[in-house]
């Protein structure tokens, strides 16, 4: 017999888990003592959203579940934010929290957690695949085995429990629960069809998305594009699973997209084939009836989106990207028999993006970061428009090597996400790159990234305004309102405060600098870089 808390903490161990991230309350501290006479690091977040973000971060990098602890009551509801984002990111994170008492439930409770007081089960019911309260020791078993299996099906996710103080402590029989490995679904039925369409296909595209990314299917993108010489094309969340170097690289299409793409759409595609997207409107900002394909081939773990975003008929091909494409290969033909594909760029983006005598150009940023950065290094783009102009101008060399969720976009997740991958991932460079509304929100967890020695760089661009906002609402409403700081934050000044290596650029030779020495000298570092305010990000294609 044992503790529930205790076989909690057996099982992470089993499964490779040595941090879990959260900030402690009365309900979880018998966990958390657990954990630390066991050998796993407690790591102490400075806001619950900020531990959600820093395991969901770990679990990407580290290739296991990610671990977030909140107690109950306001610890839980400040978790709801991380699970939505881990959610889009198809990432399998535990979201543990606490309740004060099952024996006391109905009483006046502080903090209480069920429906008698905020019913935080419910609560994570829209944003994670399984969220369920653990009323008694005999149930434990069977709730934690069904969150681990959602956790794992398909195309992952998060899952939550909600367990009170008095079920952790107690006892129960041992069991054991190995992590699931990630099964693949079923081969889709319409493969035939699909290969017989791609094989006619006169002018054909790949438009990828970030499922490429959950399913790490590189390998088999790269492959694809190769043999039938398509041209490949990436929503920004896509940004990153295929070398933007490469020959048949158009670039990203939608918000931060390339002229490149924009032409080749522009001048016909028979068919599309789309890889892990929903087809948002971020990621068809810009596409207008003209540009339609005449068929397309969608492939994803979800079918819930297929077919709905353009009035083109689709062939829906259901199931894991990995395993569907390593299918599609099978059936394809070794290489056509013509020329290596290459589009030229249009000349207006091949212009060099020069910076002002007051500012540098965010644009110009980009070009720079690629130029220092070693090609490993894993970058995580937070959302506004400083990932934006990565999209456009910061090449990928390395695929997997770049992050960005454009579909539900917390600000300042970012910022959590680089700080575990960096715990998971010690000898790899990883950058934040984020914005100074970014910063306002979720700043504090680069005092975590100091206290536990995880030497992220943190890239923050300043120009004293929520930017893509800002111009957004100037274009299409006419006027900006609430979008900029009448006091804006000195991001190195308040890095050093937390005790991280901090620089303020205004040129390019101190960027270049900021880098090397970030690179060279391994801290925690804050690297604040003041952008022009009126440079137009490349977003306005959203109205």
């Amino acid at each position: 017999m044992k503790k529930v808390s205790t076989l909690l903490v057996q099982h992470l161990l089993e499964w490779g888990v040595t941090h879990v991230f959260g900030i402690p309350g009365k309900p979880v501290t018998p966990f958390i003592k657990e954990l630390d006479e066991k050998g796993i690091t407690f790591v102490l977040s400075k806001h619950e959203a900020g531990a959600g973000y820093e395991a969901a971060g770990y679990a990407m990098a580290n290739k296991t579940m990610g671990v977030a602890i909140g107690t109950s009551g306001p610890g839980a509801t400040n978790l709801l934010t991380a699970a939505g984002q881990a959610k889009a990111y198809h990432l399998p994170v535990l979201f543990l929290t606490g309740h004060p008492s099952m024996r006391s439930t109905g009483q006046a409770l502080g903090q209480d957690s069920t429906f008698f007081g905020t019913d935080v089960v419910r609560m994570f019911e829209s944003v994670t695949r399984f969220s369920a309260r653990v009323e008694r020791g005999e149930l434990f078993r069977m709730y934690f085995e069904h969150a681990v299996a959602k956790a794992y099906e398909g195309s992952k996710g998060p899952v939550h429990l909600s367990i009170p103080a008095d079920v952790l402590a107690e006892e129960i029989e041992s069991f054991a629960l190995p992590l699931p490995s990630h099964a693949p679904s079923v081969m889709s039925t319409k493969l035939k069809q699909a290969v017989e369409i791609v094989q006619s296909a006169k002018r054909p595209v790949l438009f990828v998305g970030k499922g490429v990314h959950a399913a790490e299917a590189y390998g088999e993108l790269e492959a694809l594009a190769y043999r039938l010489q398509i041209p490949v094309m990436t929503t920004p969340g896509g940004k990153g699973a295929f070398q933007s170097n490469h020959p048949l690289s158009l670039g990203a299409f939608g918000l931060g997209g390339t002229e490149t793409a924009k032409a080749y759409l522009e001048e016909g595609i028979d068919v599309m084939i789309v890889l892990g997207t929903k087809l948002s409107d971020m990621s068809l900002a810009g596409f207008h009836p003209g540009l339609y394909p005449k068929k397309i081939i969608q492939f994803d773990a979800d079918p819930t989106f297929i077919g709905k975003s353009l009035p083109v008929p689709t062939i829906s091909i259901i199931g894991d990207i990995k395993v569907n494409l390593q299918m599609l290969l099978e059936h394809l033909p070794n290489k056509k028999d013509n020329r290596m594909f290459e589009m030229q760029a249009p000349s207006d983006e091949m212009v060099h993006t020069s910076s002002t005598d007051e500012y540098m150009s965010a644009a110009h940023v980009m070009q720079v970061l690629r130029s220092e950065l070693p090609g490993n290094t894993v970058v995580f783009g937070d959302d506004g428009s400083h990932t934006f102009y990565a999209i456009r101008h910061f090449d990928i060399t390395k695929p997997g090597t770049f992050f960005f969720d454009d579909v539900f976009g917390a600000m300042g997740h970012g910022i959590g996400y680089a700080v575990g991958a960096k715990i998971a991932l010690p000898n790899t460079p990883v950058v934040c790159l984020t914005g100074d509304g970014c910063t306002f929100m979720h700043g504090a967890e680069i005092s975590t990234a100091v206290e536990y020695e995880a030497h992220v760089i943190f890239v923050i661009l300043n120009n004293g305004r929520l930017d893509m906002v800002d111009k957004g609402m100037a274009k299409h409403l006419g006027h900006a309102v609430g979008t900029t700081y009448r006091i804006p934050l000195h991001i190195a000044e308040y890095a050093a405060a937390m005790g991280a290596s901090s620089f303020r650029c205004e040129r390019e030779e101190q960027l270049r600098e900021a880098v090397q020495t970030a690179l060279r000298e391994p801290k925690t570092t804050v690297i604040e870089i003041m952008v022009d305010p009126f440079e137009i990000p490349p977003t306005m294609s959203r109205g």
